[in-house]
């Protein structure tokens, strides 16, 4: 089965309004030599604030090259849940994609794996696709315990998912102790990883879902690594960071997936 790659740029809690229009447009006009079936998936995930200028912004392009993504959701469809944001207001702002369960959103903010499941839920149920984030802590790797954690991560997240919601998903694999650090995971490694994390959706879901679903790698992306880690049998993209913040850079890593 071939899977079409996937190449989403997470901008973080950067960017004010005019500077996030100004950064699709110009990652637009970086794409715009290509041709849109010969580019991969090509997501960028501003803030909240950002959303509605961003998606201005793609829909004024009519292109289609770029979709857009939010950066968290909360799972309930309204009610008094101050300062969240619902996946039926995400879709409605022009999403249709989230990531949930980033590495900042544990860390910070106490982002349980039962929650990233109900999101997961909710946001398939509005037929928007999770990007469901994943990874390891320096402290976990160095004790070995690497595959057990984010197997059962990956386990609880996808609980009680079909096989066909597990199948349209995206799972991003991060190690914690490469994101933002200027370090990145070997390669091969990164798809030994990544292998297991498809092993694990086949042992849930069966083989066909584990050969559908995308699984990327994200921990400081750059233009230089990407051909090495798409080059690898597993790696179906990236998670992209501050490489993401920047027009050329991010053009650059779109390029090398292709």
């Amino acid at each position: 089965m071939t899977r079409k790659p996937v190449i989403a740029g997470n901008w973080k809690m950067n960017k004010l309004q005019a500077e996030a229009k100004d950064l699709v447009n110009d990652v637009m006009a970086g794409l715009k030599q290509y041709d849109k079936e010969k580019l991969p998936e090509v997501i960028v995930a501003p803030v909240f604030t950002s959303l509605y200028v961003a998606n201005k912004a793609l829909t004024d392009c009519g292109c289609g090259k770029v979709r857009l993504a939010a950066q968290n959701c909360y799972f309930e469809k309204s009610g008094a849940f101050t300062g969240e944001a619902s996946v039926e207001m995400l879709k409605d702002a022009g999403c249709e994609y989230i990531i949930i369960g980033h590495s900042e959103r544990r860390q910070y903010f106490a982002e349980s794996d039962d929650m990233v499941n109900k999101k997961a839920k909710a946001i398939l149920a509005n037929g928007l696709i999770p990007i469901i984030c994943c990874g390891e802590s320096l402290e976990q790797r160095e004790s070995g315990v690497t595959d057990s954690h984010i197997a059962s991560q990956i386990k609880n997240a996808l609980k009680d998912l079909t096989q066909e919601e597990i199948a349209k998903s995206i799972i991003a694999y991060e190690p914690i102790w490469a994101i933002g650090t200027g370090k990145t995971c070997d390669s091969v490694e990164a798809n030994r990883v990544i292998a297991m994390i498809r092993n694990t959706v086949k042992e849930i879901a069966g083989e066909n879902s584990a050969e559908a679903i995308r699984i990327l790698y994200g921990g400081s992306v750059k233009p230089e690594t990407i051909k090495e880690q798409m080059a690898q049998s597993d790696i179906d993209g990236a998670l992209v960071g501050g490489a993401s913040l920047k027009a050329d850079s991010f053009v650059k890593i779109v390029e090398g997936a292709m």
